[in-house]
């Protein structure tokens, strides 16, 4: 990997981030029925909890992207060299 290949991941992180405080203002206005303010209040609170696990997140997702897992690829090899 280049130094720079998660930068790809910001983009993933703010498509997340915009979802994530989408849902939380819909949940506080429509469910418990907040004002404007309380609810960006909400917004900005949840946002601050969860910032390191939706950049963990987006990293996550931007790998996968380009890399496929390998199940094998840890494991040691059953041959056993003689010498």
């Amino acid at each position: 990997m280049e130094p720079s290949f998660f930068f790809g991941a910001m983009y993933v992180n703010y498509a997340l981030a915009v979802a994530l405080f989408v849902a939380v203002f819909v949940i506080s206005k429509v469910i418990f029925q907040q004002t404007i303010l309380t609810s960006f209040i909400a917004v900005v609170v949840v946002s601050l909890l969860l910032t390191p696990f939706t950049l963990r997140l987006s990293r996550i997702i931007w790998i996968n992207l380009f890399v496929n897992y390998d199940k094998k690829y840890g494991t040691k090899s059953k041959e056993v060299s003689t010498k």
